[in-house]
């Protein structure tokens, strides 16, 4: 090949003098063409990792998404103007007679729809009525939060630094913070405020459980939750539905514990449905009536210019990094770190949360193709969405997960699920993840860089981000949640039981688990 070219070039050697406007056309196209390709190829392969939620032409119009940050802001700026609140009507006392008068009303509004709007049940957006609690249990405990974590000295038993655990699991901080902001400021389209209870699909309880938990004195604690469960099962809008319209963010497993059981027809916000019965008891959770929602990150967002610059860096196959001794199902992490130890390629370290750990976590996540998720003392761990945020492929080891937003995303286009059984056999995911074709790693990275805006929660919430498909997930519950408050208002009182889902068999190898259900 080379030769001939030789041949072809000694042969054009006579043409020479014709040959240069000719060359010069070319040279004039080719650097015409180059430019081409400067302009518009190069800017879509930086578009094929971008998200339109990052990219802002003024820094200031860039959302928060550090909790701490967030909060300073809203406390010092925000706060003041909401401590004089719209008039809502909250019930300060009540009767059943309120109950009956709210039932009409709200059956009055629903047969107008009917009728009227083809659109009915699942309009958008949502209404959402938002109690007005007393301070004690919602503004008091963002500053107490505020004014005790630059002291992140105290720690949990197993050594995680509380204000950090608090942060990891501030989902009710997100979501309340967006649907108090004014309008005006708002920028998600499927769900509104609503200020009477009469027109609400949903109430929202903004009531901090694991800044309690983890804050106050175990006792006060318990009284707090106590007093808040009172103030929210007097409501006309708790008894009238028995709490399936009422939405609690329960996002830490060991929060509002005490109170659980009491308020288990509601709607709970969790990190994961845990179906050993540790946290939570299997007839107080399930599927159809809560919602999972994601841990938030611990690392910063790697966008789409650091998606680009760390693509050759990624030379590590497989990262983990955390405490491989857990309890419960965690067992699998002391297994698959023996069995991965020394491994050419794979980088296994102990290691725990705190901001050296941080930037340790964050360094090797943006440095490695795959990252290990096994499971921890529950089936989930912040991990997923640590490494869903950096761009490392998460390869997730946990056969009971249950992930957030299922029904609106697909984990299949950015995660590598694998069995624990397989996960421990010898060789077995170092070769199975050494199989996958660089094309399909390829797409895994580029479903990665669109998913991970489901995963910042921010101020201002933004489209497509954690809070609005957590309303979206929402919408869904609707229809089903009419039928079981108005079948209750018409069934005689210990008639007949539901059948509720709890009755199928629980996704658990618990011995005889529905015992407690069936005594």
């Amino acid at each position: 090949m080379f030769g001939k070219q030789q041949n072809h070039h000694h042969h054009h050697h006579h043409h020479h003098a014709f040959s240069r406007p000719i060359i010069a056309k070319a040279l004039v196209c080719i650097a015409f063409f180059l430019l081409l390709i400067s302009l518009f190829v190069i800017p879509c392969i930086f578009l094929s990792f971008d998200r339109p939620s990052f990219s802002y032409p003024n820094q200031s119009d860039r959302p928060e998404t550090s909790f701490v940050a967030s909060l300073e802001q809203f406390l010092i700026h925000k706060a003041p103007k909401l401590s004089s609140p719209i008039r809502v009507d909250t019930a300060r006392g009540e009767s059943d007679d309120d109950v009956r008068k709210l039932d009409e009303i709200v059956f009055e509004r629903e047969s107008r729809w009917l009728n009227e709007d083809p659109g009915y049940p699942i309009g958008f957006p949502i209404k959402v009525y938002v109690y007005e609690m007393p301070k004690k249990f919602t503004f008091d405990l963002l500053w107490l939060f505020h004014n005790t974590y630059k002291e992140t000295s105290n720690a949990t038993s197993n050594g995680s630094p509380v204000h950090r655990l608090i942060e990891q699991h501030s989902i009710d901080y997100w979501l309340w913070a967006d649907l108090i902001s004014p309008e005006s400021e708002r920028r998600l389209k499927s769900v509104v405020r609503v200020h009477h209870q009469q027109d609400a699909d949903f109430f929202y309880v903004p009531f901090f459980t694991t800044i309690s938990f983890f804050l106050l004195e175990k006792q006060q604690c318990k009284a707090l939750y106590r007093e808040a469960l009172k103030w929210v099962t007097d409501q006309p809008a708790w008894k009238r539905s028995e709490g399936r319209d009422h939405i609690f963010p329960i996002h830490h497993p060991w929060s509002f514990k005490s109170v659980r059981k009491y308020v288990k027809n509601a709607i709970w916000l969790l990190p994961d449905m845990d179906s050993t019965g540790n946290w939570y008891k299997p007839g107080q959770v399930s599927l159809e009536k809560d919602l999972i929602l994601p841990y938030v990150p611990n690392v910063d967002i790697c966008d789409a210019k650091c998606l680009a610059e760390s693509a050759p860096m990624r030379t590590t196959l497989l990262f983990f990094r955390g405490r491989l001794k857990r309890n419960a199902g965690g067992k699998i992490r002391a297994k698959l770190g023996a069995e991965l130890s020394g491994v050419k390629d794979v980088i296994i370290t102990e290691g725990t949360a705190g901001e050296g750990g941080k930037l340790a976590a964050q360094g090797g996540m943006r440095r490695s193709l795959f990252c290990l998720c096994p499971a921890g003392d529950t089936p989930s761990s912040a991990r997923l969405f640590d490494a869903i945020v950096s761009g490392c492929i998460p390869v997730i080891v946990s056969d009971e997960l249950e992930l957030p937003f299922e029904g609106i995303l697909d984990y299949k286009k950015v995660a590598v699920v694998v069995s624990s059984t397989d996960a421990i056999q010898p060789g077995w995911l170092v070769n199975h993840l050494r199989s996958l074709i660089p094309f399909q790693v390829k797409d895994f990275q580029n479903s990665l860089a669109h998913y991970s805006r489901h995963f910042l929660y921010s101020s201002p919430a933004q489209p497509l981000g954690p809070e609005d498909l957590t309303w979206r997930m929402i919408a869904g519950k609707l229809v089903n949640i009419k039928l079981h408050t108005r079948r209750t208002r018409r069934v005689v009182k210990g008639s007949r039981s539901i059948c509720r889902c709890d009755c199928w068999r629980p996704n658990s190898t618990a011995y005889n688990s529905l015992s407690p259900l069936l005594s």
